[in-house]
């Protein structure tokens, strides 16, 4: 890899300084003769993709092509475009543009895109916006993809109620997922922490798959999630939503924005949720949901100096407390021998303050400094039965960049080092356990850009871990544009992570099940590599968008969590084998007809590893995944309609053969299909909005093993495969007021 990216630079660099280019001003000729700069005109050679744009003094530098004979193009709106054959000799050129007379009013009307690929990222990234997130009841992180081909969310056991993302077919755990840029959710915080994102707080998420950047640390290894909230100087000053589900959900968000000054803005955002009514549809005597209630506040602020420097900061408060297990009506008929039932309590308090910094340099205005801090502190406290889990977890993040780029953007480069120190304290079972990480880094990354049609990003970065050593992250990226409508992007890179033994694998502590800690856990690490095709095809005088992707993870070292070898066991190990996973995707987004829109995914998905000396696939995970999402507007939008219809392919269930016969359980589930529905109505600045979730009422049968004896030796709610809650009908009113 490293003679890669070597080779990489010494090409760019050698191809860059033997480039020739033709410089240039665009004018016009005012009333009085003068020239005038015209900013921003267009300049490209026809038949390429070679263009820029002038500056603020009508200057242009563009590279010359080798094409037979060379036309140039200067174009700007409102102005007679010019065309003209260019000499190879000649070097310097000014331009004079007069007013196109013949020029009728145009007007141009669109509609924005609920969510999009970035076809000037060189990664592979997709933008959710907060269009595409209105579409489903989104209450949270965890139900903000329920329109997404790309990332599952699925139930981790069937009685705390956590959820946990995967993308590339593996955990969320080796997803890294991003507030604004600063890492968050991670640790402690990764069970229950798609949860403590409220939907109506979110502008957009962006999801960026296989190798990510260097700039914001090593531990993506599947890719990114980067959450935007909304900010003190957005449009939007006042927002208030109420949602309710029929299965006794209630959900409250307040947002109020201010300006005090031309300077300085504020905002708070507020959120509270409650779920108080057990429900037990499956009559196993267990809530099929966790009784949760949640207050989250975020007080956040921006400045904005007009001189260069800007500042965000702010903090976040939140409580939440989960009581879950069995009803107190049900346990009088399920002939336990202790004299309580089965209960689930976890309590959780997070705070968290942040700050970002930037400065951009007056005499270079491609050079840029900034500076993020994040201070976490997380505490969570859990009994589920007869166990009990505590965890305290203080994180303080740092990162230092200077950003700068040549004038002609053909060379861009980030420099910076960063410091993270995580703190844990934990307890199982009485357990102590604790661990303080600390990681000094320093990463570089360079884009180099010679034209619209190819983008090389290689990056490299080296972090010093007090724990495990050195870890060298080398990263790379490449962009290359066939034509205007066809991309392909290739990536490379690897990533590590540190393991958390309890926190991680909190869902198996609802069983009888051992922890069995044959190695100890330190960090894991693999290699991901991927290729993207992006092709938009005109198809009746509309674009039709073709994606098309590979993405392969090779593990080198890895905890593995071997619920195979024993059912009464979960066992901890170090992998000695194979453990991989291939990802295979295909899209199509598509408007059929004005306001409709379509779109159409499948996902095949081989997880394999190693379990002891068998190679196994991935269990309690789908192998495929197929999507329709169907959304119409009326016009000027005034009813909504959106629906989604995910089929979910079959998978592998550990054997219970151990088990006696009533508490044994197929080798494998079957293939079901989740259809949900959603309505709204705009009156003004005011949304009402009805839906339904899981409208074929699919749901897993007997997901707790021995619910009829809670203590035994045989009780086990974490083999979830699929749905627990049934059919689920809410209604919700949204008011913005800009």
């Amino acid at each position: 890899m490293k003679l890669i990216i070597y080779s990489l630079l010494a090409i760019t660099i050698s191809a860059s300084s033997l480039a020739q280019s033709l410089k240039g001003n665009v004018y016009e000729i005012d009333d009085k003769g003068e020239k005038v700069p015209l900013i921003g005109t267009n300049v490209f050679w026809q038949g390429t993709q070679v263009g820029t744009t002038t500056d603020d003094k009508g200057f242009f530098d563009l590279r010359k092509v080798d094409s037979n004979p060379p036309i140039l193009v200067v174009s700007y709106i409102g102005y007679q475009p010019v065309k003209m054959e260019i000499p190879a000799e000649l070097d310097t050129i000014e331009i004079v543009l007069t007013v196109n007379r013949e020029l009728q009013e145009v007007v141009v009307t669109g509609t924005p895109l609920s969510k999009y690929i970035d076809d000037l990222d060189a990664k592979q990234t997709e933008v959710i916006t907060s269009k595409e997130l209105l579409k489903a009841a989104c209450c949270n992180l965890s139900e903000s993809f329920t329109t997404n081909a790309s990332v599952d969310v699925q139930f981790q056991d069937a009685v705390t109620g956590a959820k946990q993302i995967q993308l590339l077919g593996l955990s969320g755990l080796y997803t890294q997922i991003l507030y604004e840029n600063i890492p968050t959710l991670k640790g402690l915080a990764s069970t229950f922490g798609l949860g403590y994102v409220p939907g109506p707080w979110m502008t957009s998420i962006s999801v960026s798959k296989g190798a990510a950047s260097v700039v914001n640390g090593y531990e993506s290894v599947t890719g990114q999630i980067n959450i935007e909230y909304k900010k003190p100087d957005d449009l939007e000053r006042y927002y208030f939503n109420v949602f309710q589900s029929s299965h006794f959900k209630t959900d409250i968000n307040a947002n109020a924005a201010t300006h005090l000054n031309d300077n300085l803005s504020t905002m708070i955002l507020a959120h509270a949720d409650f779920n108080q009514k057990a429900m037990d549809e499956n009559h196993d005597s267990f809530r099929d949901q966790p009784n949760v209630k949640q207050f989250n506040l975020v007080n956040r602020w921006k400045y904005q100096s007009y001189t260069g420097f800007e500042s965000q900061f702010g903090v976040q408060v939140m409580n939440e407390e989960r009581r879950g297990g069995q009803t107190t009506e049900s346990h009088s008929n399920t002939g336990i021998h202790l004299d309580h039932p089965y209960e689930i309590n976890v309590d959780t308090k997070r705070f968290e303050v942040f700050a970002k910094n930037g400065y951009v340099f007056d005499d270079a205005a491609y050079t840029s400094i900034g500076l993020i801090l994040n201070a976490q502190w997380h505490k969570q406290n859990s009994i589920l039965g007869l166990r009990s889990y505590y965890g305290d977890q203080k994180t303080f993040y740092t990162n230092l960049l200077f950003q700068t780029r040549t004038d002609d953007d053909i060379h861009a480069i980030t420099l910076g080092g960063s410091f993270v120190y995580d703190k844990y304290d934990e307890s199982f079972q009485g357990y102590n356990f604790g661990r303080n990480e600390s990681r000094p880094g320093v990463f570089a990354e360079y884009t180099f850009s010679p034209d619209n049609l190819l983008t090389i990003v290689p990056g490299v970065r080296f972090d010093f871990h007090n724990l495990y050593g050195t870890f060298f992250t080398p990263r790379l990226h490449v962009k290359y544009n066939f034509d205007e409508n066809t991309i392909l992007r290739g990536s490379a890179g690897k990533g590590y992570r540190s393991v958390n033994l309890f926190s991680e694998n909190l869902n198996y502590l609802a069983s009888s099940r051992h922890f069995v800690i044959i190695d100890n856990p330190t960090y894991e690490e693999a290699w991901n590599y991927g290729l993207n095709l992006t092709k938009y095809i005109s198809l009746n005088d509309r674009e039709l968008r073709i994606t098309a992707e590979y993405y392969r993870t090779d593990f080198l070292k890895q905890t593995v969590v071997d619920i195979d070898s024993d059912v009464r066991e979960v066992r901890f190990y170090n992998l000695n084998g194979k453990s991989f996973s291939n990802n295979y995707q295909i899209e199509f987004a598509y408007q059929p007809i004005d306001r409709l829109d379509v779109t159409a995914a499948f996902r095949y998905t081989d997880v394999k590893s190693n379990y002891g000396d068998k190679l196994l696939i991935k269990p309690l995970s789908s192998k495929y995944k197929a999507l329709v999402t169907i959304s119409y507007a009326t016009e000027e939008s005034g009813w909504l309609f959106d629906s989604s219809f995910l089929l979910n392919g079959g998978g592998r269930i550990p054997s219970t053969k151990q088990n006696p016969v009533e508490y044994q359980r197929a080798e494998s589930f079957p293939a079901f299909l989740n259809i949900n529905a959603q309505i709204t109505k705009k009156i003004g600045f005011v949304d009402v909005y009805l839906g339904a979730e899981n409208l074929t009422n699919y749901k897993q049968d007997n997901p707790i093993i021995a619910a009829n004896d809670p203590f035994g030796d045989y009780f086990d709610a974490s083999m979830i495969w699929g749905p627990i809650d049934g059919t689920k009908i809410y209604i919700g009113l949204r008011l913005s007021v800009l």
